[in-house]
C-alpha cells in the first residue's frame, strides 16, 4: 500500500508519479475494456495541452458537466496539470439553481455534455460570465456564435495536442484544486475552496482507511460531481495504486453482479444504499462474493447482519467537503488505535495527529462528556481544510469564528473518547444520498402566486433516509391543487429536490418573533391530511 502523509502533494504529483512507477498496469475498469495509469495520464496530457492552447489561465474556475465517464476523469486532471480550478456541477441542475451557481463562480468557460447543453441555452440570458463552452462529445465542425459573447466549441479543439505534459509549472499544494458547491443548509449553495493538500488530506484518509493498496477492486458507483465520488473513490485509489471499476450509476438489481464480474473486494456505501441492498431477498451465496471491505456513511442500525449476511468488514468516519475526516472508525476486532466498529452508533475517534475536534454550545464553550455539543475542527497541517466559501465571505467568517470550523453537526462522546453522530444542527435533509437545503426547496414553492409561505422538512423512511414533507399555506383565495404545485416544481427543481409529501395547512408554527418553527412539523410527521405521490429520482442511490 504506497499511501503518505505527504500533504503537499498534488493531484499531478499523485497521476505522474503514478503512472511513472506503474504505466501500464490497469487503473479504471469501464464495461469491457480497461484503461492503465499510463494511458490515463498520456489521455490528461492531452487535454492539458488542449486546454492551455484554448486559454485557460493558473487559478481560473472552469465549470464541468459531465457524464461519468473516463473523459471526466482526464478532464479533473487535465485541469489540475494546468493549475486550473475544476467547478463540477451537479447534472440534475437546472433553471434558477444552475443559474445561481454557474454565476457565483464567475466561470468564464465551461465543458458540458451535448445533452447538458440546452439547460445553458435555455437560460444563456441570464448567465453574467459565462463566454466559451466546449461541447462534449460533439459540437459544431467550427467556433459557433450561440449569443452575443457565448460561443460553442467541438471537444476536439482540446484533442489534437501532444501526449506529453504540458510544459506549465504544475500547481503547488496551497493553491486550489476546486471549488465544490454544497447543498446549503440555510440559503443557496455555497462553493468549498479547496486547495490540493486538502484533496489529498481528504482521499488519503479514505485510502488509509480502507486500508487500499495495489491488490484491491474499489466498486462505488458515486457521481463524478460529488467529493465522494471523485476524492473517495477515484482519487484515494489513485493514491494508494488500486483498481476502480468506473459506473455511471447505482443500481440494486446489478450491483452483485458487478461485484463478482469484476471481483471488486471494496466499496463505499452511503446508508441508503446499504438499506437497499440488506432489504433485497436473502441468497445463499450472499457471503460467498469476492467483497470484503466496506466504508458506511452513515452506518446503518442493522449493522450486524449486513456483515454476516454479506461476509464483509467495514469501516465510517466523519467527513465533510469543508473538513476532510477528523473522526475515523476501524474494523470490527483488529487492533488499531481507532474505535473499532461494534456499535453502529458510534462514527469514530478522533484522528489526533491530524486534527483538533471539540464539542461546542452555542457560545463556544466545550461542553462536558456525555453532553451534545457541535462538532468543531482545526487542523494540524496548513491547507488541509477548506479555503472558504467562494465568494461568501460572512459565511465563512461565521464558520470559522474563534479559529474553528464549525460543522453544523450535533454529537456526544464517551468517556473512552469515542464519538457518537447526532443530527445535524441546521435543516437539511438527507434522501437518496443527497443533502437537499429545505430554504431552497422553500424558496421554489414560495414563488408560486397561490402559496403563502411554507415549511420544508425531513421524515424518515423504512430505508433510513429521509423524504421531503411541504406544509404549505395557500392564499386564502386560491384553489390550488397538490398535482399543480408539484408540476410547478418540477420545472424549478432538479427530481430529488422535489416534495414527496405536501399538506395544506391554515398556518404554521411560528415563534414569538414570527419565525417558522420547524421540529413541531418533524415531530408530527404525517397526518391524515397529508398528499403524498410516486417518487421518481435520478441521484446517487436511487434504486432500479
Amino acid at each position: 500500500m504506497r499511501i503518505t502523509e505527504d500533504s503537499r502533494r498534488t493531484v499531478r504529483d499523485v497521476i505522474e508519479q503514478t503512472a511513472g512507477l506503474h504505466g501500464e498496469r490497469t487503473f479504471l475498469l469501464v464495461d469491457d475494456s480497461e484503461v492503465s495509469f499510463g494511458q490515463l495520464d498520456r489521455r490528461a496530457n492531452v487535454l492539458a495541452n488542449g486546454l492551455h492552447a484554448w486559454g485557460v489561465e493558473r487559478q481560473e474556475n472552469v465549470l464541468v458537466m459531465l457524464d461519468d465517464n473516463v473523459d471526466f476523469i482526464a478532464t479533473w486532471l487535465a485541469l489540475s496539470k494546468i493549475a486550473a480550478v475544476e467547478v463540477p456541477i451537479n447534472r440534475a441542475y437546472h433553471g434558477d439553481l444552475l443559474i445561481q451557481l454557474v454565476n457565483d463562480s464567475r466561470a468564464r468557460r465551461a465543458i458540458i455534455a451535448t445533452e447538458y447543453l440546452p439547460l445553458f441555452t435555455e437560460v444563456y440570458d441570464q448567465l453574467q460570465y459565462l463566454e466559451q463552452v466546449i461541447c462534449y462529445p460533439e459540437g459544431p465542425e467550427q467556433d459557433a456564435p450561440l449569443t452575443g459573447d457565448f460561443r460553442l466549441q467541438p471537444f476536439s479543439v482540446l484533442e489534437d495536442h501532444p501526449d506529453t505534459p504540458p510544459m506549465v509549472d504544475g500547481p503547488a499544494h496551497n493553491e486550489l484544486a476546486a471549488i465544490l458547491y454544497t447543498s446549503g443548509t440555510t440559503g443557496a449553495s455555497k462553493g468549498v475552496m479547496i486547495y490540493h493538500a486538502h484533496a489529498y488530506e481528504y482521499s488519503n484518509s479514505t485510502a488509509q482507511a480502507l486500508e487500499l493498496g495495489a491488490d484491491d477492486v474499489y466498486f462505488a458507483p458515486l457521481p463524478l460531481f460529488h467529493i465522494a465520488g471523485q476524492w473517495a473513490v477515484v482519487y484515494a485509489a489513485l493514491i494508494a495504486d488500486a483498481k476502480v471499476v468506473l459506473k455511471q450509476r447505482f443500481s440494486v438489481s446489478s450491483y452483485w453482479e458487478t461485484i463478482r464480474r469484476y471481483r471488486a473486494n471494496t466499496t463505499l456505501l452511503l446508508d441508503v444504499m446499504a438499506n437497499y441492498l440488506l432489504n433485497q431477498p436473502e441468497s445463499p451465496d450472499d457471503a460467498s462474493t469476492s467483497l470484503d471491505k466496506v466504508h458506511m456513511s452513515a452506518v446503518i442500525p442493522e449493522l450486524d447482519r449486513f456483515r454476516q449476511r454479506f461476509g464483509v468488514r467495514v469501516t465510517t468516519d466523519v467527513a465533510s467537503t469543508e473538513m476532510c475526516v477528523p473522526l475515523r472508525a476501524g474494523y470490527q476486532g483488529e487492533p488499531h488505535r481507532f474505535y473499532d466498529l461494534d456499535d453502529y452508533r458510534v462514527c469514530g475517534r478522533e484522528v489526533s495527529d491530524r486534527f483538533q475536534v471539540r464539542l461546542v454550545d452555542e457560545h463556544d464553550q466545550e461542553v462536558a462528556v456525555g453532553e451534545i455539543g457541535e462538532l468543531v475542527v482545526r487542523s494540524r497541517d496548513p491547507w488541509t481544510l477548506m479555503g472558504g466559501y467562494w465568494n461568501k465571505p460572512e459565511a465563512t467568517l461565521r464558520a470559522w469564528r474563534n479559529l474553528w470550523f464549525h460543522t453544523g453537526d450535533a454529537l456526544y462522546r464517551d468517556e473512552r473518547g469515542n464519538y457518537y453522530f447526532v443530527d445535524r444542527l441546521r435543516d437539511v435533509i438527507r434522501r437518496r444520498g443527497e443533502n437537499i437545503s429545505s430554504t431552497e426547496v422553500e424558496n421554489a414553492i414560495n414563488l408560486h402566486p397561490a402559496v403563502d409561505e411554507c415549511a420544508v422538512v425531513g421524515v424518515a423512511t423504512a430505508y433510513g433516509d429521509e423524504e421531503l414533507l411541504a406544509v404549505v399555506v395557500r392564499d386564502k383565495a386560491a384553489s390550488l391543487t397538490e398535482e399543480e404545485l408539484i408540476e410547478f416544481l418540477i420545472s424549478r427543481l432538479p427530481a430529488f429536490m422535489v416534495p414527496r409529501y405536501l399538506d395544506f395547512s391554515r398556518d404554521v408554527p411560528k415563534t414569538q418573533t414570527g419565525k417558522i418553527q420547524k421540529y413541531p412539523l418533524r415531530e408530527q410527521g404525517l397526518t391524515p391530511n397529508t398528499w403524498g405521490r410516486t417518487a421518481t429520482t435520478t441521484c446517487a442511490g436511487e434504486q432500479s
